[in-house]
């Protein structure tokens, strides 16, 4: 596809879920004839409606049966079939736990699992529905690969990277219509090498999905008080980006990891697993989630403020740690 400005400004209105199920994933089902889509009761939330009419013969809906379709999608996979599973993130990653370390992870199977509504997306259905935990759980698999998309563009890439790339794969979005956009028609998706949104020499705010788009507001604020940021986004968290990483601890002098994710396990998490195995690195702030539920149901940016996930907060908390 032709990728221009306007094609760019439309994916941000439709969102990152949009993007993937309604741009992305029809494309790929034209090139592949060994696709499978499977979801979990998802079809009308996860824009699989038009798919489904377009490619009877490549869809499956199971129902409200998460578990099962983990166990049917291994299935399809040992049949030679490329999956994509999909249903809400805090479903896919924590509901079938178990069957995707069993069948997934152990045996190595060709299933990508698309989480939808991460972060707090569904922030008015409460606890049940946020995925806060997912990249912890999902990191921490045997051979499985993770990501997380900045935008409705990168979640494009993320869908084509997904069809050709072999073994167990997790993307989570959190994109909702409307998605900020971050990168324009030059980008380059990179699968597993961190993407420098813009340069800087005081502090490295390295931010994954929605928070990229935050970490950029927050540099702008900071620039005003004369500190210097360097914007990188994590797009994949398993593996991480040694080498990238390398480079902005030598050349830093705060690590900053923001993530709409718990400071548990997530993002940040991994980053701070790699720099302990270094001498003479720079401090690092986790912001995200802290160790407990936020109860005060709402909209998502609403629940950003009681975490401090705003470009505004966080550029308070840069400054200060600066100080």
């Amino acid at each position: 596809m032709n990728i221009t400005k306007g094609t760019i400004r439309s994916w941000s209105r439709l969102g990152q879920r949009a993007t993937f199920f309604g741009i992305a994933v029809p494309e790929i089902a034209k090139q592949n004839d060994d696709l499978m889509v499977v979801t979990a009761d998802l079809a009308q939330l996860s824009n699989l409606t038009k798919f489904k009419d377009q490619f009877p013969d490549k869809f499956l809906n199971v129902g409200i049966a998460e578990q099962n379709m983990i166990g049917i999608s291994a299935g399809l996979a040992m049949e030679g079939y490329n999956v994509f599973a999909t249903t809400y993130a805090s479903f896919i990653t924590i509901r079938d736990l178990e069957h995707i370390r069993q069948h997934l992870s152990n045996l190595a199977l060709n299933v990508k699992l698309i989480g939808t509504a991460a972060g707090v997306v569904a922030a008015r259905s409460g606890v049940a529905h946020w995925a806060t935990e997912d990249m912890t759980f999902m990191r921490a698999l045997p051979g499985m690969t993770v990501m997380s998309a900045a935008d409705s563009l990168e979640a494009y890439c993320m869908a084509n990277f997904a069809a050709e790339h072999k073994g167990p794969l997790y993307i989570r979005l959190n994109g909702v219509p409307d998605c900020p956009q971050v990168y324009d028609e030059s980008y380059v998706f990179e699968p597993e090498k961190i993407s420098i949104v813009s340069e800087g020499t005081d502090a490295a705010l390295i931010a994954s999905g929605s928070m990229v788009h935050e970490a950029v507001e927050a540099a702008a604020l900071l620039e005003k008080d004369g500190i210097s940021c360097t914007i990188a986004n994590m797009h994949t968290i398993k593996p991480v980006d040694k080498e990238g990483l390398k480079k902005l601890f030598d050349s830093h002098r705060l690590i900053a990891t923001i993530e709409e994710h718990s400071v548990i396990g997530g993002m940040g998490s991994a980053v701070a697993e790699y720099k302990a195995t270094l001498c003479n690195t720079p401090r690092q702030v986790f912001i995200g989630f802290q160790d407990s539920f936020c109860y005060n149901a709402g909209a998502q940016k609403y629940l950003w403020e009681q975490a401090g996930l705003t470009g505004t907060m966080i550029a308070e908390k840069i400054r200060s740690e600066l100080k």
